[in-house]
Formats: structure tokens, sequence, C-alpha cells
């Protein structure tokens, strides 16, 4: 490939653009080295990390809103690690999952890998389109993700009916919306989430919140062998201490609290929300006036505000262009492995500033004008 120098003046100030991990600022990785000889290396049993641990789990509550009853768990591993532990701590007999991407797949696969449980039913749509839960007889829990990280498509998150409050949970993974797209947690009952994408951090831990009626259903399945790595009783007690079973993930501790605290300084999720709504505005509106891109999903209700993905002509390669802008310092525009279209893919949370993406399409519009 010939390597093609882009006019500094045209880059953006940041080029990362990664969907997952995503952009993490400056300020934080400050903090977390300014944090190395104090937190980093010490007890996890501790005063200093158990009150790391409570400023993270008192800045989700500030900012998601969460209601009074409702408890926040994590524990180590990611949303991976949470799918597993929801099998033996969350459904009972029979879930229902919707798969319009790799992600809700994933969760339906490791409902019908359980043998304790049920054949899960599935709700699919092709990935670009958005399909929602619908209710169905010996369903005890449905579970969908209210942002698909493979293909941009936003979903609800609205309860569905049942013939009695709770009868039913709703299970919602919000790994890539969690932090940038708002939530009335009232109409979920575990909005689960890892911390590497909308809150700027690391990988290696799962954040969920858990509603009354999910607790009970903790409870419910508590006699239920479940290797206690996966156990969301063991996580729950631990978390009430402000810890988790075995170490944490501390420097990704840290830098999700200081992304917590900068997110409610600046005004909460309404200052989050909107930063993500204008990198959206800014990209969605460049593909529908471009020449060779076009938003891939075609629903606007269903767009992301916070992972576009945008195909290319046939006679634009998207590879290419993608490499070139690599080479420039422009990163991890690539689309989702597995989706194999001529598309690239951009990650709009809140750490990525709206003219960072503004920037970002003219330096595609001029790899494109060069090639």
């Amino acid at each position: 490939m010939t390597t093609l120098a882009l006019p500094p003046e045209l880059l953006p100030t940041d080029g990362r653009f990664g969907s997952g991990p995503s952009r993490i600022r400056p300020a934080q990785s400050d903090a977390l080295a300014a944090l190395g000889t104090t937190l980093m290396g010490t007890s996890h049993r501790q005063p200093p990390v158990r009150h790391l641990v409570a400023r993270v789990r008192e800045g989700l509550r500030e900012l998601l809103h969460v209601p009074e009853g409702h408890e926040i768990v994590l524990g180590n591993g990611g949303s991976t690690f949470f799918w597993d532990a929801a099998t033996f701590g969350l459904i009972r007999e029979r879930s229902q999952h919707v798969s319009t991407g790799e992600f809700g797949a994933k969760f339906a696969t490791a409902a019908r890998r359980a043998p304790f449980l049920g054949e899960p039913s599935v709700v699919s749509g092709e990935p670009g389109t958005l399909a929602r839960p619908r209710p169905e007889a010996g369903i005890d829990a449905y579970a969908w993700a209210q942002n698909e990280t493979s293909t941009g498509v936003v979903a609800p998150v609205e309860r569905l009916p049942a013939d009695e409050p709770g009868e039913a949970l709703m299970l919602v993974d919000g790994t890539s919306a969690a932090g940038g797209v708002p939530v009335d947690l009232h109409q979920c009952d575990a909005y689960y989430f890892a911390p590497q994408k909308g809150l700027g951090s690391d990988g290696g831990l799962w954040l969920a919140v858990l509603s009354p009626a999910a607790l009970a259903r903790v409870e419910e399945l508590s006699g239920r062998w479940v290797p206690e790595s996966l156990s969301l009783g063991v996580a729950l007690e631990n978390s009430r201490k402000e810890q988790t079973l075995n170490t944490p993930a501390i420097a990704t501790l840290v830098l999700m609290a200081e992304q917590v605290d900068w997110l409610l300084s600046g005004g909460g999720m309404a200052f989050a929300a909107g930063r993500c709504a204008r990198s959206a505005a800014a990209l969605y509106e460049w593909a529908e006036r471009s020449e060779y891109a076009t938003p891939f999903v075609t629903d606007p209700h269903a767009r992301s505000p916070v992972v576009g993905t945008i195909d290319f002509t046939d006679d634009v390669d998207a590879a290419r262009v993608a490499a070139v802008l690599r080479e420039n310092g422009v990163v991890d525009i690539e689309p989702y492995r597995k989706l194999g279209r001529n598309q690239i893919r951009v990650g709009m949370y809140p750490s990525v500033d709206p003219a960072d993406v503004m920037a970002l399409t003219a330096c595609v519009d001029y790899v494109v004008e060069q090639l």
C-alpha cells in the first residue's frame, strides 16, 4: 500500500474511534498514574480500594438515576461472564433473547448450552435492523441489548406486559450504551455492562443494576449449584462490602471513577447523551450527503448515537481507507469482523469530542478522493 500523508490540519485532535475498548481521556490516565504508588499494588480488602469501589457505585447510582431498592453489583470478568452468571442466577427455566447481531446471539448461546435450562426462544432480525422482545408464554426472562455494538442499532428499554409484576425479568445488555444512552431503569430488572466503552475505562469487570425482582430471583435460585466465581449471590454479598470475590481490576476502577466524576461534573446523563447526539448527527448527516457512503441502519430511529456504522459503495474499499487512516493515527474504524461488510464503524462515546467526528469525516473524504 502506498503511504498517504494527510494534511495535519485535517486530522482530529484525538484519532481514537474504537467501539470498545474506547477512547480514554488523558486526564484519566494522569489520575491513574498519580495513584500508582498508593492504590495500585495494595490490598483490595483494605479501606482505600473499598472506598474506590464505593465511589464507583455511588457515582453510577447518581449518573444512571438508579431507583430506590435497586442495587449495583459488580464482579470480575466482563459481560460474557455476566451472561454465564445470569444462566445460573436469573433465568429460572426458559428465556427469550433478541438476536440482531453478535452480542444478542452470544447470550442466547450461553442459555442454550446450560443443561439445566429449557431451549431458549430467539427473536431474530437481520443485522442493521431493530427487533424487539415479544410476550411469550413460559418465558421467565427476556434479554436484549440496548445497543448492538456490532451493527450500530439502538433499541428501546421498555418492560413487556406480564400477568403479574416481576413475573418475568427484563435483562438488558447496556455494555455499549451505559453512560451514553439514557435509560429508565424502572423498565428493566438487570441492566448490566462492562466499563470499557461509554464509561471510558478498561476491561476486567462487569457491573449490573439489579431490581428488587431480580434480587428476589437471585435468592430464589441460590440453591442451584454454581461455580463461586459466577454466583450472583456471592457477587451481591461482596458488593455490599464494597469489594469483589477476588482481586478486582483496580486500574479499571480508577479509570471508571474518573470518567463517572467527569460526566457528573459536566451535567450527568444529559451532558453525556448530548455529546453523543452531536457526534452522531455529524456522522449520519455526512453519510446522507455523501455520494459513496450511506448509514447501514436505514431506520433513523434505530441508529445508535454511540456506535455508527456506515456502508461504502463497492467502488470504495473501506478496508483500504481505514488502513490509510491508521497510518495517520486515526484508528479503530474497521467494521465488526464477523459482519463482513464494506463499511466503517465509529465509536462516538462521551469521551469522543464531536469536533473530532467531524474531522474524521473530512479525513475519510480526503482519503477517498486521493485513492
